[in-house]
């Protein structure tokens, strides 16, 4: 750029001002970038000559890749002028403004940080909105860590770098003017807001909270904060007073005197523009007047804001394709015609020097020790550092080789009796020392070798909830490991039982531990001496390794490979005899133990071994080791560059000139170059020349399979390769050039080691050699590599034999390689280039993406103000066919809700942007929550199973499913209804398929003329019973303790009925034919009152009565009964009308207006004149008002002929009659419970217990205690009774048995309910209560519905009813296909219960009102004589009444009236046979019509998802599904504690995307009890609907699902 050496500081004023200015512009939008470059180089022209002649600061690699077709090279930082004064003053300057929070260097690279702002740029412009999670204040309270976390804790690692200090990149001077030239206004207007149209004043308004960055006086990243922040705040309108305003929501905050801009496309009431007022008023509730949301409503407006993100088109488009109606058929992405293929001719296997043949060299490792030990005894082998970095003690050759003579001596002589030995040559022994020692490991180490039994090195452990432990546990296991080595303090440390023995440690194996400090071991004898034959192929040690899985296993190296390893390294790395080495990295495992312990003592090198301990306290302290040794070899990784250059503080004295070897052992990290590059700029001032630095790639099957050699000094440094991101996703290797936001760059890591020959092979698949211009996973065949997975001989073929095959399939060779699990190609020149690692490769939908560049993204985005110490996992997890990426970052403990989500938005655009791959999950938990690796890094393993167990807790969520599931199967279009119902009657004929229609059995003629007159009418049978058999019992109630507390005879009945009537009658105003409101609690006054209206002619309506600890909620209920009703009068008890005259009834209704109250508790004794006898059969006998499932209030007229129809029907369903007795646990207002408990026995004559089902609550076992001591044969109960006893006496069967329970009488349990049947609760019922004598066939259920209160009911006759397993598939497609039983995505059906006599059902498809065949759900319409007669309306809408009650068919039978149920089923006939000898029907009910979602152009029913929902996590209690638009909002109540309430949202979405291929648009978690349940146990989905548009749920936490 033309005005990259401007000091911007130095600058007139009003240039600064003029530059300010036209930042401002660019950030609001006013002028394009192209308009800002040109002007403000015209600013800056006249000063950049003056700059001309100074010396240029240094460049960062800067260069963007020129077309050409190789990798660029990039020269690397030259001679550095760094020293120049203004240079280092801004280094100082910049420095200062350091904040504490830290990045993780790892990833840290000025270029990628640059791209990501200008992808956020890009963003902005777009205006992305996204609602914030609703979050109660109480769901996450901020874990109680100290904004400074102790060092310790920390948790940076080996695989973690972080600083102490840095707060972003460190820029070089131009790097940063730069980048504040290109992005000077993406840190300020990069995140996404919240707001869509965000009107003019809204962005003056941020203009003016923030000033854009001003003159470049201040450091890069010193302006980021008040900008950011600025826009957080305008973004989403935060009042500074406190209260978050909803955003786009005029909130109290305008009364307070803030401004709050509604912008131009404001939707007020939660409405989207085109809907018209007619549809809102649908929306809201019906029953009373359609009010629609309340403009305050916070959740509404958000759930607007979602809406409208959701409308923008994906960036995936659904590519088109025929889909079986049969079978859902996943989306599979069309191939994209452009994506890069690989075009390169097929690799050759490259080869590395020749390993040389040096007289020397020892025929074992242990031969090397022997001879040091022997010849240079005095020669420092290792020099251990105490906790402040100072040495501690040094080890001479010689105390290494007694001391490990000692222990081989120990191990093999001293454990054990004399005859009988533990250990044996062969066997394998654990290594258990801290970092701290490695003077205690050497010896151990070696006195393993030199014992000839195989050390297994591994990490202390520290509690018994290690992360990984029990993995340890498994690798240790697999190993046969028995015996543990460990120095004493170590020991004292470990963690204990309370009787002092060391803890057995989950998964682990029981070990002996044994202390190997000197005073312990034993002198050996004169005559013994350790055995070291030449290196062969035995197990020389194992190291540990963890896959990505999280397994550990052991990579055992054979005695030779040990040799030859050492030797390759010491030819590669030209090691020299008494150099001295620092080494960094921990001396357990992969580079440090190859160079640092092993090769080391090949060479008698003498190791400063710094631990991590000491990096933590002074990160210099590896930089001052090799100044004050002179060391010639370092070995480290960029943490520790990183760390060094932070704490690098303008040091004069220390000095790098005597390194010729700077190993980075982590430089297969494609983010590692910038580290060392940074690190290059700092201290090639002291000393450090560019050529000694050299990465290398490792893994520990391969061990080292290249490494950068020392270079010449003065030579050209190695090229850079810059390449496309979108290509490497592919799998190809193009150098990038148009978009400079998606390159990465990658240093290479040497040759092939010496002695090795290496190929890229395909990583998935058969190992397929690539192309030269294609990533693939390197394989390397030399003799100094891993063998084998130790006891693990399957795993081991795929890893350490493989054969690569050439195009044809045809093998190379016979030659087996090992599988190194690093991806990357072979660059020019035979550089070898590493791009990733298999264990961070993430497949989504067919491209490959590395964890790493991932975590390099995120933090990229400015994560200072949120991410904890840079700790950021990212995992893939498979949801519906396809991986789906997962993030997950510990929050800052100081971290603000506002800023977290907009750092979580940006992170998903960044990633969005350069990455093309959309995000599944973001997840934030709170500080040092994440399980740790030994080394402090993120376990990532660990951290996935904790996502998926719904174990993580974290504070924040973000779900994307919308924009990253692109395979969902295509909506299904519904078929143009072109084909009549006629030709889909007669396609099923001709395909052989039965019309779905069933009946019960006649219900015959009635012989005796007696009977008829009985029958006519209610009244006249108790009439007619109270002459005839005046004292037979027909009704005994009981209390909670089992007593009956009140008794009716069939003449007392009579008597009670007739003293009602004349009371009614008395009054004036109250007419023959008038509605009279009964409120009575279940018992036997409400049977009377029922009587003794029909008695003086009037219409009974009964009504549950209102809860007196709960008025308010249920007394509006009653009063909208008795006005819809127009009750003339009430007539309730003494208590009840206190309560309804009460002061508390007042606040919730009006009790002025009540009508005629009749307590009729204590009415004299008098007879009515007459009693009324209705003209004909037709008139109405009593209302039936129930609230359905929706909310919806209808009350039905049922006529004397349909009261006494029905009557007969259940009396030979069940075969009722005098000397029976039946026990009833139901509600009495509404239904088949209402039939059961006032008609039946009046009807047939049975004797009726009535046992309320409030009683339960205070007594559990009533119900079934009565069963038992009256030896009752029937009874009837509903699902809440069910479900009661089911969780409430479950787990005391052995409490009922000893009680003397015994319900091996009870013939038939029929629930009574009006829903699909409930058959986990009734399957769990009957197993429970198995034990005490239930039979398994007891229970079945009854089925009615508002049209017609019982059209299923299992009788006594007839076969049981029968269960089958449907399709899930097929049945949202409205289609039945029966599958087996555990068949997958099956639904398991039980019949409803047997059709009742008289009862005909017919299956009709709702749109066309066409019969459809056996295979079809469809309405279930019926046609029997006991059929309401017409809804009870005010407003006597009677095209609604013809459409329910007598529709007719539009084809087949289009004369028999039917009345439409509301239900969707399906017929199918089942093998068993029926009364009459033919083959039974059996109904299956699946679900309301009203209640199904139609989403994607299926149908599903709510409790289908539910069940699913409720499966997903053990805190879920009930749960509720329903839409709003056309978004799925899922309602589940927690029953653990809140902090697991944001666990629940991803477990939710992926099982409803699973098993029922939807997104999830809303997860709300609320608390247990908020989700309304009706008297029948029904969810009432359609109030919590209400409520939760409203506003009114007060949940714990609403994620909205993006």
């Amino acid at each position: 750029m033309a005005e990259r050496g401007v000091e911007v500081s130095a600058l007139p004023q009003e240039v600064r001002e003029q530059l300010a200015e036209l930042d401002l512009e660019l950030s609001e939008g006013d002028i394009t970038q192209k308009g800002y470059e040109k002007k403000r180089a015209k600013l800056l022209a006249p000063y950049l000559a003056q700059t001309q002649n100074l010396a240029p600061p240094p460049a960062y690699d800067e260069q963007s890749p020129g077309p050409s077709s190789a990798p660029v090279p990039e020269p690397g930082p030259g001679p550095s002028n760094s020293s120049s004064s203004s240079s280092s003053r801004q280094r100082r300057t910049r420095r200062r403004h350091r904040s504490s929070g830290t990045r993780d260097e790892r990833y840290r690279s000025d270029i990628h940080t640059e791209a990501v702002q200008a992808a956020l740029a890009k963003h902005k412009e777009e205006k992305m909105a996204l609602p914030m999670p609703t979050k109660r204040r109480s769901a996450y309270v901020q874990s109680p860590i100290d904004n400074c976390t102790p060092p310790d804790s920390s948790s940076s690692s080996d695989d973690e770098a972080v600083s102490s200090e840095s707060a972003g990149p460190q820029h070089s001077p131009d790097t940063w003017i730069n980048s504040s030239l290109h992005a000077s206004s993406t840190s300020s207007s990069a995140s996404s807001t919240l707001s869509h149209g965000e009107s003019r004043p809204a962005q003056a308004a941020q203009s003016q909270q923030a000033p854009p960055p001003p003159a470049f006086a201040h450091p890069p990243h010193s302006h980021s904060q008040p900008s950011a922040l600025a826009e957080a705040f305008a973004a989403t309108r935060i009042d500074p007073g406190g209260g978050v305003g909803p955003p786009d929501v005029p909130s109290q905050a305008q009364a307070r005197g803030s401004r709050v801009d509604l912008p131009t496309n404001a939707v007020v009431r939660g409405m989207s523009r085109g809907q018209s007022r007619s549809s809102m008023m649908e929306t809201a509730d019906v029953r009373r007047v359609g009010r629609g949301v309340p403009v305050s409503s916070r959740v509404s407006t958000k759930i607007q804001q979602l809406l409208n993100t959701l409308k923008r088109p994906k960036r995936p488009e659904l590519s088109e394709f025929f889909m079986d109606d049969q079978e859902e058929i996943v989306e599979v992405p069309r191939a994209d015609p452009n994506t890069p293929k690989p075009e390169g001719r097929q690799i050759i296997p490259v080869k590395g020097e020749p390993l040389g043949v040096v007289s020397n060299w020892p025929p074992a490792l242990q031969a090397a020790l022997a001879r040091w030990g022997a010849t240079q005894g005095k020669s420092p082998a290792l020099t251990a550092l105490d906790i402040t970095g100072k040495p501690l003690y040094t080890l001479t050759y010689g105390k290494l080789w007694s001391r490990s003579v000692k222990l081989a001596y120990t191990l093999l002589n001293k454990l054990g009796t004399k005859n009988e030995q533990i250990l044996k040559p062969g066997d394998r022994v654990a290594l258990v020392y801290p970092n701290s020692d490695p003077a205690m490991f050497w010896v151990a180490f070696y006195g393993c070798l030199l014992a000839e039994v195989i050390p297994v090195p591994i990490e202390v452990p520290l509690s018994r909830k290690d992360a990984g432990s029990s993995q340890v546990g498994f690798l240790l296991g697999s190993c046969g490991v028995g015996l543990a080595l460990t120095s004493e303090i170590c020991l004292k440390g470990l963690p204990k039982t309370p009787t002092g023995e060391i803890l057995q440690f989950k998964g682990w194996p029981r070990l002996k531990w044994v202390v190997t400090d000197s005073k312990y071991l034993t002198k050996p004898s004169k005559d013994w001496q350790p055995h070291i034959p030449t290196a062969n192929t035995d197990t020389a040690y194992i190291e540990y390794k963890a896959s990505k899985e999280g397994t550990v296993m052991g990579v055992a190296v054979s005695k030779v490979a040990l040799l030859t390893h050492c030797q390759a390294l010491t030819q590669a790395c030209n090691y020299c005899e008494g150099e001295t080495l620092v080494n960094v990295l921990d001396f357990k495992k992969d580079m440090g133990l190859w160079h640092g312990v092993l090769t080391s003592v090949m060479n008698r090198i003498h190791t400063i071994s710094v631990p991590y301990a000491v990096m933590k306290a002074c990160p210099l302290s590896w930089v001052q080791r090799v100044h004050i040794h002179k060391a010639r070899v370092a070995l480290v990784k960029c943490r520790d560059l990183h760390w060094a250059m932070m704490a690098h503080k303008d040091q004069r004295e220390t000095s790098l000139a005597s390194l010729r070897m700077l190993i980075v052992a982590d430089g297969a990290n494609p983010w590692s170059v910038s580290s060392c590059d940074a690190f290059l700029n700092v201290f090639q001032a002291h000393g450090l020349k560019p050529e000694v630095i050299c990465p290398c790639a490792t893994s520990p099957e391969a061990m080292t399979v290249a490494i950068r050699r020392p270079g010449v000094p003065g030579a050209p440094l190695p090229a850079r390769a810059v390449l496309s991101m979108t290509g490497l996703s592919h799998g190809v290797i193009r150098v990038n050039t148009e978009d400079k936001n998606s390159a990465l760059t990658v240093q290479d890591v040497g040759h092939v080691m010496p002695g090795a020959l290496m190929c890229i092979v395909k990583p998935d698949g058969p190992p397929m050699l690539c192309k030269t211009d294609e990533i693939g996973e390197i394989v390397v065949n030399s003799r100094a590599g891993g063998t084998m997975y130790y006891g693990l001989s399957g795993v081991t073929k795929n890893t350490f034999e493989v054969i690569p095959v050439n195009a044809s399939g045809a093998p190379i060779g016979e030659i087996p390689f090992v599988r190194s699990g690093l991806l990357g190609f072979v660059g020019p020149g035979s550089l070898i280039f590493v791009v990733g690692k298999n264990e961070g490769l993430l497949m989504v939908s067919g491209r490959r993406h590395n964890a790493d560049d991932l975590v390099a993204t995120a933090l990229a985005v400015e994560p200072v103000k949120t991410v904890y110490r840079g700790r950021i996992a990212v995992f893939s997890v498979t949801v519906f066919f396809d991986e789906r990426i997962v993030i997950v970052a510990e929050q800052r403990p100081d971290a603000s809700e506002e800023d977290s989500f907009q750092w979580m938005s940006r992170v998903l655009q960044a990633i969005d942007s350069i990455h093309q791959v959309g995000l599944y999950c973001l997840a934030l938990v709170p500080a040092n929550t994440l399980p740790k690796t030994p080394l402090g890094g993120i376990h990532i393993s660990d951290t996935k199973q904790l996502f998926l167990e719904g174990a993580l807790h974290p504070c924040n969520i973000l779900m994307c499913p919308h924009t990253c599931v692109t395979n969902m199967p295509k909506p299904r279009q519904k078929q143009p209804v072109g084909v009549g119902p006629a030709s889909i009657m007669v396609g099923n004929l001709v395909a052989g398929k039965r019309i779905a229609q069933a009946a019960g059995r006649d219900l015959g003629l009635i012989e005796d003329q007696d009977l008829v007159r009985k029958h006519q009418y209610l009244t006249e049978a108790l009439q007619w019973r109270a002459q005839t058999d005046p004292d037979h019992t027909l009704y005994v109630l009981l209390n909670a303790k089992g007593v009956a507390v009140c008794t009716a005879t069939c003449v007392q009945l009579h008597k009670r009925a007739e003293k009602i009537a004349a009371a009614l009658m008395e009054r004036s105003g109250i007419n023959i034919g008038e509605n009279v409101v009964l409120l009575y609690p279940p018992g036997i006054d409400l049977i009377a009152a029922f009587y003794g209206c029909l008695y003086a002619g009037c219409i009974p309506v009964t009504v549950r009565p209102p809860h007196p600890q709960n008025l308010s909620a249920t007394l509006p209920t009653v009063r909208m009964i008795i006005d819809v009703s127009k009750a003339a009068c009430i007539l309730t008890t003494q208590v009840l009308t206190r309560i309804l005259r009460s002061k508390e009834a007042a606040a919730s209704v009006n009790i002025k207006t009540w009508p005629i109250i009749i307590d009729t508790d204590d009415l004299p004794r008098k007879r009515p004149p007459t009693i009324y006898k209705p003209p004909n059969a037709e008139v109405i006998a009593y209302l039936d008002f129930s609230v359905s499932t929706t909310g919806m209030l209808t009350g039905v007229k049922i006529s004397h002929a349909a009261v006494s129809a029905l009557c007969r029907s259940i009396k030979l369903q069940c075969e009722l009659y005098s000397s029976r007795q039946i026990a009833i646990c139901l509600d009495p207002y509404c239904g088949l419970g209402f039939v059961l408990w006032c008609l039946a026995s009046v009807y047939s004559g049975h004797q009726s217990i009535l046992i309320p089902p409030m009683e339960l609550e205070s007594s559990l076992t009533l119900w079934l205690s009565t069963l038992s001591q009256y030896r009752i044969r029937d009874t009837f109960c509903s699902y809440s009774v069910m479900e009661l006893c089911t969780k409430g006496l479950g787990g005391q069967t052995e409490m009922l048995r000893a009680r003397g329970v015994n319900l091996s009488c009870v013939r038939s349990c029929v629930v009574i309910a009006e829903e699909r049947p409930r058959l986990a609760l009734t399957h769990s019922f009957s197993k429970l209560f198995k034990d005490i004598g239930l039979s398994t066939r007891a229970v079945s259920t009854a089925f009615g519905s508002r049209v017609n209160l019982a059209i299923c009911l299992q009788g006594t006759t007839g076969p049981d009813p029968s269960t089958v397993y449907v399709d899930m598939k097929s049945l949202r497609h409205d289609r039945v296909r029966l599958v087996e039983r555990g068949a997958p995505q099956s639904l398991s059906l039980m019949e409803s219960g047997t059709i009742l006599p008289g009862v005909r059902v017919i299956i009709v498809n709702p749109e066309t009102r066409g019969p459809l065949g056996d295979s079809h759900l469809g309405e279930i319409w019926v046609n029997s004589p006991h059929n309401a007669t017409g809804y009870y309306t005010i407003y006597g809408e009677e095209n609604l009444q013809a459409d329910h009650f007598n529709t007719k068919l539009s084809f087949g039978d289009p004369q028999t009236l039917w009345a439409k149920t509301g239900y969707l089923g399906f017929v199918k006939r089942t093998e068993l046979t029926d009364s009459s000898g033919d083959r039974h029907d059996a109904l299956f009910v699946v679900g309301s019509l009203d209640e199904t979602l139609e989403l994607r152009g299926l149908r599903y029913h709510p409790i289908d998802i539910e069940t699913s929902v409720s499966r997903a996590h053990r805190s879920i209690g009930e749960s509720a599904v329903f839409t709003w638009t056309n978004l799925l909002v899922v309602v589940a109540e927690l029953c653990g504690s809140e902090q697991d309430a944001l666990d629940l949202v991803p477990l939710v979405t992926n099982v409803v995307l699973e098993e029922h291929h939807l997104i999830v648009g809303v997860v709300v978690i609320v608390d247990p009890g908020v989700i309304p349940i009706n008297s029948r146990g029904e969810k009432q989905r359609m109030h919590l609907r209400d409520s939760f548009l409203a506003d009114q749920l007060d949940p714990i936490y609403v994620a909205y699902n993006m």
